[in-house]
């Protein structure tokens, strides 16, 4: 099938609902992005990844999907979902997909506010990275100082950062500027395998790989004055961005309904257009069970983040003499979830639930799921750039609730594959040149470091760029880093 895409605005482009498409697809982004998506679809013709405006139309044709199939300016393909993706379904008639969450189950970012200016940071950078370094577990299966029996495990899923605030690893306070307050409800840890607990007892509280981070950031600029106070930031102040997810506990559960839903599809007559994109109606006994385990999926992600923030207040205390209670949470979001939530289709409220594979939840003025001091000006989004270029608070709008169920971007989006960037760069050569830019990297990867260099990475600037001139997300503040630890 030929893929027709038409100009909506500049900033907004309509994939033509056709063959078996239910709804139309719709991607955010300009010329350049919508170019480079036709001319990746007509390179991929002779097999590999699915090419991202071809799972868009894959989406689009899910059974009971709502509005569209949505991709954000971050778009690059992924498993089944393009990265970037949003589909949001009917409760009686639509699906739930295990690509449409990914296996870093509620993967995201968290940002700590600190009384530091740059200026403090500038020559204490290379003592407050080793002290990082050593304080915050990272790198392939790291494990950490917490140990959980099975029991404390299934308290983990069921309880999410409220589990670990209990055990003295950070304040009650951070659970109010944690999305969903750090614990989603309907977590069923029967539902997880043992395999799955088995490989997350040393895990909680570790950074984990590949494009995981921590890093020391200071905000160069402000946009929006106002949102910037009622968010408690401001021009030179230093912030910490922790960027990790659910570790192997998420990945073991993907793996593991990979297999359900498969069988599941086949049940259901519902046709699988790529292996990942299997699924099963959302009431069914398969898709409920799928449901509660990825809800603890997001618990433990919440936990694993919290845990690490802990570490980064003490390190940060250990090195500058400040009290740990001085540094506070400014909000932590997923961008690796489903999850049921009321919107608005066509005039009428409805209870929906929303994949969001590399998107972040952004809600608007007014929700009352946003922190009662954030309601007036909307959700926080935090939106990770690269380890040599910038990041990014954004807001929800209002518009972003009408066009994409309160939608944002997670990060700049990836332009060469992990294996091209080690065939492009070296490691080491990263690491001296953005030290020479007063960047310091640490991390027990060389070719970990090559494959998150910042030129196998889009354009951050531009992509938020994009999402801010379409009118769904709202620029607030774009920091620069100082110190980075990698996995």
């Amino acid at each position: 099938m030929s893929i027709e895409i038409r100009k909506i605005t500049p900033y907004l482009w309509e994939v033509t609902k056709k063959g078996d498409m239910l709804v139309p697809g719709r991607v955010y982004g300009d010329e350049e992005t919508i170019q480079g998506l036709l001319k990746d679809a007509e390179e991929r013709k002779g097999g590999g990844f699915t090419p991202a405006i071809q799972q868009v139309v894959n989406v689009a044709s899910l059974p009971g999907i709502e509005k569209a199939s949505i991709a954000m300016a971050d778009i690059h393909p992924g498993y089944g979902f393009t990265i970037g993706g949003v589909g949001a379904f009917d409760l009686e008639e639509g699906v739930i997909s295990v690509a449409g969450v990914g296996f870093d189950i509620n993967c995201g970012v968290r940002v700590l506010k600190t009384p530091l200016k740059k200026k403090d940071i500038e020559g204490k950078k290379d003592e407050l990275a080793n002290q990082l370094f050593r304080s915050v577990p990272s790198g392939v299966g790291s494990t950490g100082d917490i140990r959980l029996s099975v029991n404390e495990i299934n308290e983990v899923l069921r309880r999410g950062a409220e589990f670990v605030v209990e055990k003295g690893y950070g304040f009650p306070e951070d659970l109010e500027y944690t999305e969903e307050n750090g614990k989603v409800s309907d977590a069923d840890p029967e539902n997880v395998s043992l395999k799955a607990k088995e490989r997350q007892f040393k895990q909680v509280g570790t950074l984990g790989s590949g494009n995981h981070y921590l890093e020391v950031q200071w905000i160069e600029e402000i946009y929006d004055t106002e949102a910037a106070e009622a968010y408690g930031i401001h021009e030179g102040q230093v912030l910490v961005a922790i960027h990790c997810g659910s570790r192997a506990l998420g990945h073991q559960i993907g793996t593991d309904y990979l297999k359900t839903l498969e069988a599941a599809s086949r049940k259901y007559g519902i046709p699988i257009r790529e292996r990942e994109l299997v699924c099963a109606p959302i009431k069914s006994p398969e898709g409920r069970k799928y449901f509660t385990a990825v809800n603890c999926g997001v618990n433990c992600a919440f936990a694993n983040r919290q845990a690490i923030s802990h570490l980064t207040r003490k390190a940060l205390g250990s090195v500058f003499g400040i009290p740990i209670e001085e540094i506070r949470l400014l909000y932590d979001v997923g961008h690796n979830t489903c999850k049921i939530e009321s919107h608005n289709v066509e005039g009428t409220m409805k209870r929906l639930l929303i994949h969001r594979k590399g998107a972040t939840r952004a809600f608007g003025p007014g929700r009352e799921e946003v922190p009662e001091a954030y309601r007036p000006i909307g959700q926080p989004l935090l939106v990770g750039g690269t380890m040599g270029t910038a990041s990014y608070i954004l807001s929800g709008t209002e518009q972003g609730m009408e066009e994409c169920f309160g939608s944002a971007v997670h990060g700049a989006g990836r332009a060469l594959s992990r294996q091209a960037a080690k065939r492009r760069w070296r490691g080491e050569r990263i690491i001296q040149e953005l030290r020479e830019k007063g960047i310091i990297i640490k991390s027990r990867s060389k070719p970990g470091v090559a494959e998150e260099a910042p030129g196998a990475y889009k354009d951050v600037d531009r992509v938020v760029e994009i999402m801010h001139r379409s009118g769904v997300n709202k620029k607030i503040a774009r920091m620069k880093p100082l110190v980075c630890v990698k996995g």
